[in-house]
């Protein structure tokens, strides 16, 4: 994998506050027809539930121990569709099977991103070796179900409240969450309660967030990430940044087939909206903007060593607070930091053969 450079925080048409409103909506229910559509013989299933494969196989039986909060929801997104899948999976026992080898980082196994002190200054480095466990189950796993929720600084009320509906584990908090500084008692704050299992691997009664950016991260600058990523660390047990996308020519080149594959299939999903239609064959506004703002993204997203050195920065300055309160960088007697807390992972998997993939970086903090 050649990387095109480095990062370069370009903007996107459909973020803009002078993109039309109606435009908008066609463009993010494009993008969500591309997250949950499997196209036959170059798809073995589709991006979003791909995602769930990948979440329950990192976590394994962890994967009861939390509630599962998207900062960046949108509309809703891939979120219904994850959380389907995932407790589908969960219900049916199913055992996930990823392709290509993790990379674990900064736990001490097989490889990644670790620690290292290099003249007094905090690093986050990666290393070359690769492997996976197999992960452990639950007996009683197919009798319980895990929570998501919805959340953004802008929240979609409607679409959101119409998603719920579909299912009991899915709800949303109506109310704007910055996900910089969001409220520690989030979860108190959704449409209705949430019904939570007995963990399985914890005794805990206390909620543990494990956060969602789901085709999100790569929309903050370097400016915004940093205080997400210290919130994160700070007030949450788990996060996961899934992008569809990557600063690689193969990638630009998969972006570049949305445009004829939308005309494919378009008809098949929107028949009965005549706007999209209009817009995608005849003045094709919602395909130009999904594979510009799709190079965009391209530019856009950090590798996994770039956000390791995001995390190592937020260490740096002292603004992490670690599990007893106290700032991560100079912590009790042995100065541990609050980046000790946590275990980190990386990878990829193919969502579209041959260029497409998902990559995934996925931070749990330890138990104590």
């Amino acid at each position: 994998m050649v990387i095109l450079g480095s990062r370069i925080h370009f903007y996107e048409i459909n973020d803009q506050s002078w993109f039309p409103s109606y435009f908008r909506e066609k463009v993010q229910a494009g993008l969500t027809l591309l997250w949950t559509f499997r196209v036959p013989f170059i798809q073995s299933t589709s991006p979003a539930a791909l995602v769930a494969q990948i979440l329950q196989e990192v976590l394994g039986p962890k994967i009861y121990d939390y509630e599962y909060v998207d900062f960046c929801a949108g509309a809703g997104g891939p979120t219904p569709f994850i959380e389907r899948e995932i407790n589908r999976r969960l219900g049916s026992d199913e055992s996930p099977s990823l392709s290509s080898a993790e990379k674990d980082l900064g736990n001490g196994h097989a490889s990644g991103l670790i620690k290292q002190q290099q003249n007094g200054t905090s690093a986050i480095t990666e290393r070359g070796r690769r492997g996976r466990a197999a992960p452990s189950r639950s007996a009683s796993s197919s009798q319980r179900a895990v929570n998501f929720v919805m959340t953004d600084i802008a929240p979609h009320i409607p679409a959101w409240a119409a998603a719920t509906k579909e299912s009991p584990n899915l709800h949303y908090v109506p109310t704007p969450v910055d996900a910089s500084s969001a409220p520690s008692n989030l979860l108190s704050l959704t449409e209705s309660p949430l019904k939570r299992s007995p963990s399985s691997s914890t005794s805990t009664s206390d909620p543990r967030i494990f956060r969602l950016y789901s085709l999100a991260f790569h929309h903050f600058p370097d400016s915004l990430a940093r205080p997400i990523l210290n919130n994160t660390l700070t007030h949450s047990s788990g996060f996961a940044i899934f992008e569809l996308q990557e600063r690689t020519f193969s990638s630009l080149l998969t972006v570049t087939l949305i445009w004829p594959l939308l005309w494919a299939i378009a008809p098949f999903y929107f028949w009965r909206d005549p706007g999209f239609l209009f817009f995608t064959y005849v003045i094709p506004v919602i395909p130009f903007v999904l594979v510009f703002d799709g190079w965009v993204s391209s530019f856009r997203t950090r590798t996994e060593g770039e956000v390791g050195d995001l995390i190592a920065a937020c260490e740096d300055d002292g603004s992490v607070l670690g599990r007893d309160g106290e700032e991560g960088k100079e912590r009790g007697g042995g100065g541990k930091g609050v980046v000790d807390e946590w275990e980190f992972k990386s990878g990829e998997e193919l969502h579209t053969w041959p260029t497409g993939k998902v990559s995934w970086f996925v931070g749990v903090r330890r138990q104590q």
